[in-house]
C-alpha cells in the first residue's frame, strides 16, 4: 500500500513564520520612515533638521511646537477648530444622506431605479477635477465662496457615491424578512429604516464615518479653493502658510504642527478600527 507524502517537518514552520514577521516589520518600518523622520525633525532645532540625517536627535527642543502654535495670524488651535467644524458636518451629512439613499436603492421600488443606480455608479468614475469649474461658478453665483457651505452642503445631498454603494451592498445582505416583520407590526418605510435597518448598519456607518473624517480633514484642494480668507483657513491650508516662496520656510514649526494635525486622525481611526474591519469584511449574518 502506497504511503502518503509527509508534510514538511514541524521544525521548519516557526522559522518560516519568523521570516514572514521579520519581513513585515521591516516593510512596516520602511513605510513609517517618513512619519518617524517628521516626528524626529519636529523636536530638532531648525538649523539641524537637514544636517542630521538620523532619526535620533542629538539636541531636543520644544520650541518648534510653541513657536508653530502661535506663528500665524491666529493660534493653530483656531485652524484645528475650523477643520473640526467642517469635518463633523461632513461626517453627519454623509451618514444621513448616504444611508437614506442606500436604503432607497436597496429596499424601495421606484421608476427607473436601475438607471439611476447606474448613473450613481458612473459618477464614481468621474474625476473630481472635471466638476470643479462648474461647481465653482455655481457656488460663486450664489455667494458661497469663502464659506464652508460649498464643502458641507454637498455631503447632505448624497454626492459621495462610493459610500452609497458601500451601504447598498451591506443592506442587501440583511434578510428581507426583517422588513416584512416590521410591516406586519404596522411599521412604514421610515420606521423600518430607523428602527430595524439602521441599527444593523453600524459597521457600514462606521466605515463611512472614518473615511469621511480622514478625507475631509486631509482635504487641501477643495478647502484651499473655497476658503481664501485667513480667518476661515483649516489646518491643511494653514500648514501651507509656513512655506515661503522666498526660501525662508519655517520647517521646524511646520513639522511640529503637522504632527499636531495628525493627532485627531489617529485617534478617530483607532477608536473605530474594529468597526472599520467589520464593515469591510461583513458579508451577512454569522
Amino acid at each position: 500500500m502506497a504511503t502518503k507524502s509527509k508534510r514538511a517537518p514541524v521544525l521548519f514552520r516557526p522559522a518560516s513564520r519568523l521570516t514572514r514577521h521579520v519581513l513585515l516589520i521591516v516593510f512596516g518600518l520602511f513605510m513609517l520612515y517618513p512619519l518617524l523622520w517628521m516626528i524626529s525633525s519636529s523636536v530638532k532645532p531648525e538649523n539641524l533638521i537637514f544636517r542630521e540625517p538620523g532619526l535620533l536627535p542629538h539636541d531636543v527642543t520644544g520650541a518648534n511646537y510653541s513657536g508653530g502654535w502661535h506663528a500665524l495670524k491666529h493660534s493653530f488651535g483656531y485652524y484645528l477648530w475650523n477643520s473640526a467644524v467642517i469635518t463633523v458636518l461632513a461626517v453627519v451629512g454623509n451618514l444621513v444622506a448616504c444611508s437614506l439613499a442606500a436604503y432607497a436603492f436597496a429596499r424601495l421600488e421606484f421608476p427607473l431605479k436601475k438607471l439611476w443606480f447606474t448613473v450613481m455608479l458612473l459618477s464614481i468614475m468621474l474625476p473630481h477635477h472635471v466638476t470643479v469649474v462648474p461647481q465653482y461658478i455655481m457656488f460663486s453665483k450664489i455667494g458661497w465662496i469663502n464659506t464652508i457651505w460649498p464643502i458641507v452642503v454637498p455631503k447632505f445631498l448624497a454626492t459621495d457615491a462610493f459610500f452609497i454603494f458601500l451601504m447598498v451592498q451591506f443592506i442587501r445582505t440583511l434578510p428581507r424578512e426583517l422588513d416584512e416583520a416590521a410591516a406586519i407590526d404596522g411599521a412604514g418605510h421610515w420606521r423600518t429604516f430607523v428602527q430595524v435597518i439602521l441599527p444593523l448598519c453600524v459597521p457600514a456607518l462606521a466605515t463611512t464615518a472614518i473615511f469621511t473624517f480622514i478625507w475631509t480633514w486631509n482635504d487641501f484642494f477643495t478647502q484651499n479653493l473655497y476658503l481664501t480668507n485667513s480667518d476661515n483657513l483649516t489646518a491643511p491650508v494653514a500648514l501651507r502658510q509656513f512655506l515661503d516662496s522666498s526660501g525662508e520656510s519655517s520647517w521646524g514649526p511646520m513639522f511640529a504642527m503637522s504632527i499636531v494635525s495628525l493627532g485627531p486622525i489617529f485617534g478617530f481611526f483607532l477608536a473605530g478600527q474594529k468597526y472599520l474591519v467589520r464593515g469591510m469584511a461583513t458579508t451577512g449574518f454569522k
